[in-house]
């Protein structure tokens, strides 16, 4: 399946809480608390499994939010939880986020390495550097470290968690009963890393992945994270508005990762993506107008976006553009620079008012309202381009708006030639079309 290239379509689904849209909680058809309910993610991954996405990916950020008065603003730990969904799942990827700022690498690498045993070789790890100053404090940490110290941490930490992950060689695990060998020592190895920030010693006491390493997926847009990116990660979610900066964005991961040494076809680009699919236009509308309207007057949607831009929503006029004294990026804000500027990019280029980039505006990342083939219509636009290998599916309310996407879409994109109409493997990896990675140690 897929292009004359080659490439196939991948898709991610974020999957938090009742649903990414804040008033997602308050659809008739959800119980309040099903935020904490194992059987309502149970629920998501059946359909994402139906539909033979590639992976569920689980967002996180410690600490709780102060919009808890509003809906449920929290998760459940998504490293425990992707562990009891790889119980009741067979072949969907399982993806927690997990802060390099905020963990022990030893310990990280343990519980991720766990998950990819315990679900067959079907776990990734989504690295974040963490930007909210009060999930820090939940950890003992005063103030965050600067972005540029966070990344080099990061970069140092996601190094030596890929020499952990390959502590052990391949074949290093022997088990013969009869001679009582277990493992080959010689084919373990210690890691004896010390560096700026960590000094760990290894191996890790964990053998090495089905699928030889999880998979590593980035979060972030800013100019750290683009480089952090292009020298590390292998899927990419990212937040993308329009198709000439996404292709942008494209080119300049792929040409940076070419330049450090590794194959930019090994890469899948995965911007997020809001589908609202409807029989026709109109009702699409209507559904999502009836989503915004639920929402409370603390959170309608130009106060919302008034906080991704760091300005007053009184600075907003509903039926004008965004002034342009607000597209420059103030010097207060600490949220994700990427978001800022996709979406002051994509205001300016495009001339929208206020209004008009609500419709298509959804904490960070591109509503696409219209009918099931209006949908894919976008899809197959934007995968054609080259600018996206695929989309992070974000639904606006779980599991209803993903059930839209998989039994309607979907269907559509496989008779177009586009989408897989089966799993072709069983590891993350495979679902990807991403390479097994050859092992550090076995290299020297």
């Amino acid at each position: 399946m897929g292009g004359a290239d080659g490439r196939s379509l991948h898709f991610l689904v974020n999957v938090g809480s009742a649903g990414y849209h804040p008033a997602a909680w308050l659809d008739p058809a959800l119980a309040p608390e099903s935020f904490i309910s194992l059987d309502h993610y149970r629920r998501v991954a059946a359909v994402a499994e139906r539909g033979l996405l590639d992976g569920l990916l689980f967002p996180d950020i410690p600490v709780q939010q102060p919009s808890i008065a509003r809906g449920p603003a929290a998760t459940l730990d998504p490293i425990l939880l992707t562990s009891a969904l790889a119980v009741s799942t067979e072949r969907v990827g399982l993806i927690p986020t997990a802060t390099s700022t905020l963990n022990l690498p030893y310990n990280l690498a343990r519980r991720i390495l766990s998950l990819d045993h315990v679900s067959g070789g079907r776990a990734g790890w989504n690295v974040v550097t963490t930007f909210e100053p009060n999930a820090a404090r939940n950890f003992g940490i005063d103030h965050l470290p600067e972005r540029d110290e966070r990344y080099r941490r990061a970069a140092e930490y996601v190094d030596l968690t890929k020499k952990l992950w390959d502590s052990w060689e391949d074949d290093a695990l022997i088990g013969d009963q009869a001679s009582a060998r277990f493992a080959d020592p010689h084919k373990v190895h210690a890691v004896d890393h010390r560096g700026e920030f960590f000094t760990v010693a290894g191996p890790l006491n964990v053998t090495r992945s089905p699928q030889g390493r999880p998979v590593l997926v980035q979060a972030g847009s800013s100019a750290q994270g683009k480089a952090f990116a292009a020298a590390h990660a292998e899927a990419i979610y990212a937040t993308q508005f329009g198709l000439g900066p996404a292709q942008q964005f494209a080119r300049e991961i792929r040409a940076a990762a070419a330049a450090d040494g590794r194959d930019p076809t090994q890469i899948r680009i995965l911007p997020g993506l809001v589908p609202v699919v409807a029989g026709t236009t109109a009702e699409a509308s209507a559904k999502f107008d009836t989503l915004q309207s639920r929402l409370h007057p603390d959170s309608a949607p130009v106060r919302a976006l008034s906080r991704w831009l760091g300005y007053p929503d009184t600075d907003l006029e509903l039926d004008a553009p965004i002034p342009e004294r607000l597209l420059t990026l103030p010097g207060n804000r600490i949220g994700p620079q990427g978001f800022f500027a996709s979406l002051t990019r994509y205001a300016a280029d495009s001339g929208h008012t206020v209004r008009q980039l609500l419709s298509e505006f959804l904490g960070g990342h591109r509503v696409v309202v219209g009918t099931p083939e209006q949908v894919a219509d976008h899809v197959e636009t934007w995968w054609r381009s080259g600018a996206v290998d695929g989309f992070t599916v974000i639904p606006a309310v779980l599991p209803s708006y993903l059930e839209d996407f998989v039994d309607h879409v979907v269907p559509i994109l496989q008779a177009r030639g586009l989408f897989r109409t089966d799993y072709a493997g069983h590891t993350l990896r495979s679902h990807l079309g991403l390479r097994e990675p050859i092992n550090t140690f076995a290299r020297r």
